[in-house]
């Protein structure tokens, strides 16, 4: 039996009254971006979650639109298409996205960026709220949708006590590579599953699953106070490792042999903008399982990401790349299961004091 109940999911993490109006949002294929089986399975998935939502508004007197789907940007952290359609007729999805006091994406590509410019167009919780669903999957209602929100609230606040006084955070990981990441001049933020109307966070956007601190580095925008976010970082892919070097929070070379390297190589120079560090970030939901799917992945363990910032706090937008097809935000995961995984990471005050939150890959903080 499924430990999933999709009524008391909604109400917990979103709690929608009488008089909201919601939306889910969905994108489908177009030409160039191919479909495949797990996409297909979203798109039920997110019938079936309109289903859920629109039979709770039934109970509590909210309206819910009908299933919204528009075609594929092709890349996370694009902007919204200007048209879609709301059950078999075409609209506008400017009409949606301001219209609407809540929505849920779960969208093949992530939308995460595109819903924060959203919130900054409405500001203020009780206008608009959304989650940001990118890549989920139904098999994810047994594991990391169906964690226990609160513990996963409590460990996010662990953590955003230990960023709120750091000054920078010093990462290792198995392979012996060490990274600072430099934490001035930001703010941190906790993902914790949490976005009813009285949410106080400035941007009311989450992911779903849920459970990370985040903070973007900072990324060097002061005259004469260059980013101190300097080391290497090892990433794994298709069998291969590669190391990316790191200088003033910018990926400025990628050592290795073999066709993931050249790739990156080409990928970062393509843009510089790309090789921006753009998140530093602890998972914290005990319920996710690593498994390939970023969504559910960062929410297991460490993570870090590069390219766009600005929807997380940072400077790098849509106009610091130079196509609009170059925007990326890609998120590389080193929680326990991973090929490589942090065998310590602390946090550092301005006095030296360190708080260690992961030691031989395993949380310290509870």
């Amino acid at each position: 039996m499924s430990r999933f109940d999709l009524e008391k999911f909604l109400v917990d993490v979103f709690d929608p009254v009488a008089g909201e109006r919601a939306a889910v949002v969905v994108d489908r294929p177009r030409p160039g971006v191919a479909d495949h089986d797990l996409w297909r399975e979203r798109r039920v998935m997110a019938a079936e979650w309109r289903q859920g939502l629109a039979a709770l508004g039934a109970k509590r007197g909210f309206e819910t639109l009908p299933l919204v789907t528009f075609p594929t940007t092709g890349t996370s952290g694009a902007d919204f298409p200007a048209e879609g359609e709301a059950g078999e007729r075409r609209i506008e999805l400017s009409s949606v996205l301001d219209g609407v006091s809540l929505l849920l994406a779960l969208t093949e590509f992530s939308m995460t960026a595109a819903l924060v410019d959203v919130c900054k167009r409405r500001p203020g919780a009780d206008v608009f709220r959304s989650a940001s669903m990118p890549g989920v999957q139904k098999w994810m209602e047994e594991t990391s949708l169906a964690a226990d929100y609160a513990e996963v609230a409590r460990r996010c606040r662990l953590l955003k006590e230990a960023f709120l006084t750091a000054d920078h955070a010093e990462v290792a990981f198995s392979t012996g590579h060490r990274c600072r990441f430099d934490l001035r001049h930001r703010v941190c933020e906790a993902d914790d599953g949490y976005l009813h109307r009285d949410k106080s966070d400035d941007i009311p956007v989450i992911n779903l699953p849920s459970g990370e601190t985040f903070q973007v580095p900072y990324e060097g925008e002061i005259a004469g106070d260059v980013s101190r976010t300097s080391g290497e970082l090892p990433v794994h892919e298709d069998g291969q490792t590669v190391v990316f070097r790191v200088d003033r929070n910018r990926i400025v070379d990628v050592a290795g042999h073999g066709e993931v390297a050249e790739r990156y190589r080409a990928f970062f120079a393509a843009d510089p903008a790309r090789g921006n560090v753009a998140e530093m970030a602890f998972g914290c939901n005990d319920d996710a399982r690593v498994t390939g799917n970023v969504l559910e992945d960062e929410k297991a363990g460490f993570h870090w990401a590069y390219g766009r910032s600005d929807h997380l706090g940072g400077k790098i937008g849509l106009t610091a790349f130079r196509s609009p097809a170059h925007v990326v935000h890609n998120d590389i995961v080193y929680a326990k299961e991973s090929p490589i995984s942090v065998s310590r990471a602390e946090l550092i005050d301005v006095e030296g004091r360190r708080a260690v939150i992961i030691e031989g890959g395993a949380y310290r903080l509870w």
